[in-house]
C-alpha cells in the first residue's frame, strides 16, 4: 500500500529532513510512527499524502510513483487518504458540520447523501449536539474530534495522524485510538505518528522508529517500545 524506496529530503543543501528511508506498510495495517521531536515524522507523512516531493528515492502509494505525479493528479490521490493535522486546520468560520461535510462537497456527494454522512460520523465522536459551532466555541480535545470526523466521513483507503492525542486527557486518548482501530477493522490502512509511548504500549502494533531523519528502527509491535 504504502512504499519508501531509499527515500531522501533535504530542504537546503545543509539541512536534510530525511535520509535514505526504505520502508513498507501493507494494506489494512496499522502502523505507528514514532521519534523524538524532530525526527522526521511529519516530513514523512506529508512525502505519503504528496505535500512534498523526495529529493532522492520513491514514494508509492498502491502501486503508483506519486514521487513522478502531476500538480493534477495530486487531488485524485488525496481523495483517498484522510489526515488529521496536528494543529487540526479546521475552517474557523465554518461550523462542525460544515468543517466535515466539505470533503463530501468536494467529491461531489449529494446533500441530502452529505446530511445523513456527516451525521453519522459526528455522531460516532459524540460531536452530534455541537454542529452548529464554530470551532473557537470548542475544546482542544472537540476539535480534534472534529478533526477525525473530517479525515474518515469518506471511508478513506489510508488513513494519517499527526500527534492526534497530543492535547487529549487519558480518556479521550483511549477514545481516539479505538476510532482508529475500528477504522482499521474496516479496512483503512492506519499510520499514526506519535511520540506517546504510553499510547504505543496501549494498542501493541508495529512501530516504525525515526531518529534525526534516519530510520531507526522497523519492527512488529513490543511491550519495550523506544519513543
Amino acid at each position: 500500500m504504502i512504499q519508501f524506496h531509499s527515500v531522501s529530503l533535504a530542504y537546503q543543501k545543509d539541512a536534510t529532513a530525511l535520509q535514505n528511508i526504505s520502508c513498507k506498510v501493507a494494506k489494512g495495517e496499522f502502523v505507528f510512527l514514532t521519534g523524538p521531536s524532530g525526527a522526521g515524522k511529519t516530513t514523512l507523512l506529508r512525502l505519503i499524502y504528496g505535500a512534498l516531493n523526495p529529493t532522492r528515492g520513491q514514494v508509492l502509494i498502491d502501486g503508483q510513483n506519486i514521487s513522478r505525479f502531476s500538480r493534477s493528479q495530486f487531488p485524485f490521490l488525496r481523495r483517498s487518504i484522510g489526515v488529521v493535522f496536528q494543529d487540526f486546520k479546521l475552517l474557523q468560520n465554518r461550523t462542525v458540520f460544515e468543517n466535515v461535510a466539505i470533503t463530501l462537497e468536494v467529491l461531489g456527494w449529494d446533500r441530502g447523501d452529505i446530511s445523513k454522512r456527516v451525521m453519522y460520523i459526528l455522531r460516532q465522536m459524540g460531536m452530534e449536539s455541537k454542529i452548529h459551532l464554530i470551532p473557537q466555541r470548542l475544546s482542544g480535545g472537540e476539535q480534534q474530534r472534529v478533526a477525525l470526523a473530517r479525515a474518515l466521513v469518506n471511508s478513506p483507503k489510508i488513513l494519517l495522524a499527526d500527534e492526534p492525542t497530543g492535547n487529549l486527557d487519558e480518556a479521550n486518548k483511549l477514545q481516539i485510538l479505538n476510532i482508529f482501530k475500528e477504522a482499521n477493522v474496516k479496512g483503512t490502512t492506519v499510520v499514526v505518528a506519535t511520540h506517546d509511548r504510553r499510547l504505543i504500549e496501549q494498542a501493541h502494533y508495529r512501530t516504525i522508529r525515526l531518529q534525526a531523519g534516519e530510520l531507526a528502527g522497523d519492527g512488529e509491535a513490543s511491550d519495550e517500545v523506544v519513543a
